[in-house]
């Protein structure tokens, strides 16, 4: 799996998640300005095959117009952590994977704490 974490999500989030999840990047580290376009981070999704953690509801509005690819997992988690995030994330690990492997585009991720 290739996993791009959007700015709203921690940089450092990317040295524990690789390890799990795979090829894991963050949008301030991939050649694009910075601060990027929505529509930019978009693109580079699409054209390298990433799945996107996001928690702008913006990239939901891109894949209605669009559609996928990129697919999109949407954390809905308020003001957590960053620890908590990544936790989060690591939990989801086999619905992240089921979102790769078949044919739909979102995976909105709740935390309930």
């Amino acid at each position: 799996m290739k996993i791009l974490l959007d700015a709203n999500i921690s940089w450092k989030s990317t040295k524990i998640l690789s390890p799990i999840l795979g090829e894991c990047l963050h949008v301030d580290n991939i050649g694009i300005t910075v601060p990027a376009r929505d529509i930019d981070i978009w693109n580079y999704a699409k054209k390298n095959e990433f799945i996107m953690i996001t928690k702008d509801n913006d990239f939901i509005d891109l894949l209605e117009i669009k559609g996928y690819p990129p697919k999109i997992v949407l954390l809905k988690t308020g003001n957590n952590s960053s620890k908590a995030l990544v936790q989060l994330i690591i939990n989801s690990k086999k619905l992240i994977q089921e979102l790769n492997e078949n044919d739909y585009g979102i995976l909105e991720l709740i935390n309930r704490e």
